[in-house]
């Protein structure tokens, strides 16, 4: 990387992002249509177009739209109808279908459901003729004064940027950096675990997703996304030191852990078990938002799940990532040539929706809806089956005022700063 700093003063900035997830090839993209000089710096050897499926709505559809995107997207779909509650026998309890009206809002399956790996390879085939991507390569540590930000890298090596932006997930290492000592701890925490992995489609497995609640918290989703893998999803209820810090531990560790925790717990629980000793995929993670008030210094800002993650309970942590992307770069694109300013108003513009679609998540209603008792989960298959008869979901669904997010709308703002892109 032998980049020089852009012309002082011309707005037209040198920024390196951390990060080659949704949120920072969105950023990337728009930042080189505003004429800067990106890098995008992924720890990962190669592009990570791996991950689960992830949902568009509301305003991610409208971002990705005015990427010019939208019909790359559609393409690449995953067929996903609708969600069933199923029981030990696999009997469809209750079934929600997905609200293809284009009205109102998403029900539980979006219109838009794609594979991560997809979406991330979309984006990237997208930037990559106009971004530097550096692959293998993390930021250990970086410094920064009034006219610059040192970025120093994991091969030894450091450069001069004029803005670093940490799109580094969740679990954020410049996050760390950035927020101010004794600030309160960023995740806000649901008392939810997570674990994901493939195993191979059989037969039965439809393009329905099967969800299965057994007593103890306790959920197992199948989800089908091309005619050769399923996805499964186990997801526990646990306020326990023990299950918080998992998900740091060894990979064998992790999958030890959810296997005596969910052994005896019926339906296909022996099949997916199986599958995950053998899996590539498997990922484990705790559910949690990440609320801050702090998502730049300086210098460095964050964006995406690093900022602001959602969680996945809250439908909006891709559309969410692609929508902070959206506005940080309009604002960058405009005020590149008055850092605090621009940093200022991502924060005044976004703040808003970023409040909305957190406030989604409600942990009493998860937990509702992932009961500790036999009883409990009969009451749930009983309530849920007799609101589908009555068409309730679509009902509602199809009436909603608006999706996710609410009645914020993506700013207009200027691609380019009026240059044409070099």
């Amino acid at each position: 990387m032998t980049h020089h700093s852009a012309a002082p003063g011309s707005g037209r900035l040198k920024v390196l992002i951390c990060g080659g997830g949704i949120a920072g090839q969105a950023l990337a993209y728009w930042l080189a249509r505003g004429g800067h000089r990106v890098t995008v710096a992924e720890r990962f050897p190669a592009l990570r177009a791996t991950g689960a499926q992830v949902d568009l709505r509301g305003q991610g559809i409208d971002a990705v739209e005015r990427m010019g995107l939208l019909d790359a997207v559609r393409s690449r779909l995953v067929d996903e109808a609708g969600v069933a509650l199923v029981d030990g026998r696999g009997r469809k309890r209750a079934t929600i279908m997905a609200n293809t009206s284009g009205r109102g809002r998403q029900t539980l399956t979006s219109e838009y459901e794609i594979m991560r790996g997809d979406l991330v390879r979309l984006l990237h085939d997208a930037t990559r003729q106009d971004v530097d991507h550096v692959f293998g390569t993390s930021v250990e540590r970086f410094e920064q004064d009034a006219t610059r930000v040192v970025a120093h890298f994991s091969d030894g090596s450091s450069e001069d940027f004029d803005l670093l932006v940490g799109a580094d997930g969740q679990g954020s290492r410049i996050r760390r950096a950035v927020l101010p000592p004794g600030a309160p701890d960023p995740y806000w925490r649901v008392g939810i675990h997570m674990a994901y992995w493939f195993v191979p489609r059989i037969a039965s497995d439809s393009n329905i997703r099967d969800t299965y609640n057994a007593p103890g918290g306790r959920m197992i989703m199948r989800r089908s996304h091309n005619p050769d893998e399923t996805q499964v999803y186990f997801v526990l209820r646990e306020r326990s030191a023990e299950a918080s810090a998992v998900h740091r531990e060894p990979v064998e560790r992790q999958k030890q852990f959810w296997t005596d925790r969910f052994r005896d717990a019926g339906w296909q629980t022996a099949r997916f078990l199986d599958g995950m000793r053998d899996t590539e995929s498997f990922y484990s993670q705790e559910v949690v938002q990440v609320r801050t008030d702090t998502w730049s210094r300086g210098r460095v800002v964050l964006v995406g799940d690093a900022a602001h993650c959602a969680s996945p309970y809250s439908g909006m942590g891709t559309s969410g990532g692609l929508v902070g992307a959206y506005v940080l770069a309009g604002e960058l694109n405009r005020h590149g040539h008055d850092l605090p300013t621009a940093l200022a108003n991502y924060d005044t513009v976004l703040r808003p929706f970023v409040d909305r679609i957190q406030a989604e998540v409600k942990p009493r209603l998860l937990r509702l809806a992932m009961p500790r008792s036999r009883r409990a989960v009969d009451v749930l298959h009983a309530v849920a089956a007799l609101a589908c008869r009555l068409h309730v979901p679509e009902l509602v669904a199809r009436h909603a005022k608006e999706d996710r997010g609410g009645d914020w709308r993506l700013p207009d703002v200027p691609v380019s700063s009026g240059r044409d892109v070099p």
